[in-house]
């Protein structure tokens, strides 16, 4: 060998030999941060929690390896707060941004309590070190901080955008406000959550819940689907119509209703309904299949609905906390959102069926077709979602006070809902009924 290469190639077996170390400063994959938003008078306090492992950027002073050294832990410790929260956090008085000011931080350990309630929170990051303090360690413990801006006033309206990505991987932030002579608000939050209205008026909780009700019937396709077997046999709207406000008012009560704690809070519920939304696909396009002449389908609709309303709800679980005081505000706006959605759905499948049933198959055929395929999309949804519902097992439900009160609130609402019905639909639906002209033809008049 070259004697030349013989310290390249020493060096790089040294290095290929050599045990790789980790990285001093590795991103947690999942980080948990607690928040407490206080304005009081022209004072707003941010209290913060998060772990010491997720800052990436301080040299954390230490008495051994591993251990804060607490004496010498103010500095990093503020540096920290500046650098890794503060510049991280954009805090809105109106639509003017605030300027924090790190009032006070500390080191803890993990097994602290203290951020269980505000009050604690606050007295245990303003008391003074006592002697002979716990060890915290780098890899558990926890940085305590608090912020202060300065505000105009306690009642003015505030809102937050927490922008932790870059202390981990997965970041969940619980934050609770509390406003001056009002109840606490609870937020759950992940990653950048974007601008959070902490207590929104009635106006921006109607145009968030209008957008994600809008949006939600959107990216649904088994609700689209649903949508697709309504619209095939009938490509009308004063057809239509009937139909589609009897799916309107049925989704509406059971979202409601299950905002309004009414719907069971067992394990099963939502993969039990999930599988009756994908039924009421598959029954919904073999009904199209087989009865060509349909009569009175807003009934069997209307029954669907009150599952898709379920289903609506537990899309609507997480939302729901940016709703504020305006909760059957924003659950209105959510169905407002909703049936815009319908509508442009309507509008555009109502002409494109046209279209096809004219100029490419005939009605007939095509309606078996267009049918038969989402039947066996349904038909695999429901295999698949009842596989899964099969792996919950169900209890029999306890015969207590609490089981018969929400008997007696279901009983109520059935009664309020057949006396709904039968106002809107008792003379109205027997109206409506599809003609001739508005529902496809019998088989045996069907073109071929």
């Amino acid at each position: 060998m070259n004697r030349a290469l013989v310290p390249a190639v020493a060096a790089v077996l040294l290095v290929a030999l050599h045990p790789a170390r980790p990285a001093a400063h590795e991103v947690p994959s999942a980080v948990r941060v607690q928040v407490f938003v206080k304005p009081e008078a022209q004072t707003l306090r941010l209290l913060i929690r998060v772990p010491l492992a997720s800052i990436n950027d301080v040299p954390w002073p230490e008495v051994q390896p591993g251990v804060l050294d607490l004496s010498r832990a103010e500095t990093p410790l503020r540096e920290a707060t500046t650098t890794a929260i503060a510049e991280f956090i954009d805090l809105f008085e109106g639509d003017r941004k605030l300027s924090a000011r790190v009032a006070a931080v500390r080191a803890s350990i993990p097994a602290d309590r203290s951020f269980d309630s505000y009050g604690q929170a606050l007295a245990h990051i303003t008391a003074l070190p006592g002697p002979g303090e716990t060890d915290v360690f780098v890899a558990q413990g926890m940085l305590d901080a608090i912020l202060e801006y300065p505000i105009e006033s306690e009642g003015s309206a505030f809102s937050i955008r927490p922008r932790f990505n870059q202390l981990g991987v997965q970041v969940l932030s619980i934050l609770r406000f509390l406003p001056p002579g009002r109840p606490e608000r609870a937020f759950t939050l992940h990653n950048d959550p974007g601008r959070i209205r902490l207590d929104p008026s009635w106006w921006q909780a109607v145009r968030l819940f209008v957008l994600e009700g809008f949006f939600h019937i959107l990216d649904g396709i088994d609700h689209l689907l649903f949508l697709l077997c309504l619209v095939i046999p009938f490509r009308r709207f004063r057809s239509l119509f009937p139909i589609v406000t009897a799916f309107t008012v049925a989704h509406s009560i059971t979202l409601i209703a299950s905002a309004y704690d009414m719907a069971p809070d067992a394990l099963w519920f939502p993969p039990l309904v999930e599988t009756l939304i994908a039924a009421s696909i598959v029954y919904m396009a073999l009904e199209n299949i087989v009865s060509p002449a349909l009569r009175r389908r807003w009934i069997i609709t209307f029954a669907f609905g009150l599952v898709h309303g379920f289903g609506f709800s537990f899309a609507m679980r997480e939302t729901l906390q940016f709703a504020g005081s305006h909760l059957l505000t924003s659950l209105l706006s959510f169905n407002i959102g909703v049936e815009i959605g319908q509508v442009l759905v309507l509008v555009l499948f109502i002409p494109a069926l046209e279209l096809l049933f004219r100029v490419g198959v005939a009605e007939r055929i095509g309606t078996i077709v267009l049918s038969a395929l989402v039947a066996h999309t349904g038909w695999h949804w429901m295999i698949d979602r009842g596989s899964q519902l099969m792996l919950y097992r169900f209890q029999r439900p306890v015969f207590d006070a609490a089981f018969f009160a929400l008997i007696l609130q279901w009983m109520m609402l059935a009664v309020v809902l057949a006396g709904v019905a039968w106002l809107i639909f008792g003379v109205f639906g027997l109206r409506t009924a599809p003609a001739k002209s508005d529902a496809m033809p019998p088989a045996s008049d069907a073109r071929v």
